[in-house]
């Protein structure tokens, strides 16, 4: 396993893979930005994934999200800890199987480099983004707002207030009974991964 390891990582740029190695992230949703972010970070090599989330997988989840059909019904975040591990043994993941509110979301991310915001309400964004900016002001958040539709790749950016990061259209909204698509969903939950990459490398690199 040990050789493993090492061939595991050998592709890596060997300046960068000491950051993402120490780097802790969290993930907040292990939905279809959440699912999707994970993967490309255990894939980079961070160090340890602190994930929450409450749900379990269905059968719609499947279009977007990084689950498989034998998984349905299970808990999102055992199911993809299990996934995570299967692509990369070496980090750590930390999973919270509970509904993040006011009253945990600190308790549960007070440790990480950064925070990756990936719910479905909007009043949920609205509360971790109040909370976390008033209480880790210098810690770097980043939420997704507008994943819905096709096309329109040039309207995806980045918008920039102090240390809150908005990534997606920040336009379309989600229909009823219509849920995002995988190509869409998987743009925008990767634009936040390489932005966290980013940040761990101008502050640690």
């Amino acid at each position: 396993m040990k050789k493993f390891k090492s061939v595991f990582f050998s592709h890596h740029d060997p300046a960068l893979l000491p950051v993402f190695r120490k780097a802790i992230i969290g993930i907040a949703g292990a939905g279809g930005i959440g699912s999707n972010v994970a993967l490309s970070l255990a894939r980079v090599g961070i160090g340890k994934l602190i994930i929450a989330d409450y749900d379990n997988v269905e059968v719609t989840n499947l279009n977007r999200q990084q689950y498989f059909i034998k998984q349905i019904g299970e808990p999102k975040v055992e199911a993809l800890k299990e996934n995570l591990e299967k692509i990369n043994p070496f980090s750590e993941y930390i999973i919270h199987n509970v509904r993040l509110n006011a009253g945990n979301l600190l308790k549960i991310f007070k440790k990480v480099d950064i925070l990756i915001e990936a719910f479905d309400k909007a009043e949920s964004k609205q509360m971790m983004i109040e909370i976390w900016t008033e209480n880790f002001p210098l810690k770097p958040l980043i939420v997704a707002s507008g994943v819905a539709g096709i096309g329109k790749n040039d309207l995806i950016r980045t918008q920039q207030i102090d240390s809150l990061f908005i990534v997606g259209d920040q336009i379309s909204e989600v229909k009823e009974k219509i849920s995002p698509l995988a190509p869409r969903v998987g743009i925008v939950a990767n634009m936040q991964a390489n932005l966290a990459l980013e940040l761990l490398v101008k502050k640690y690199g």
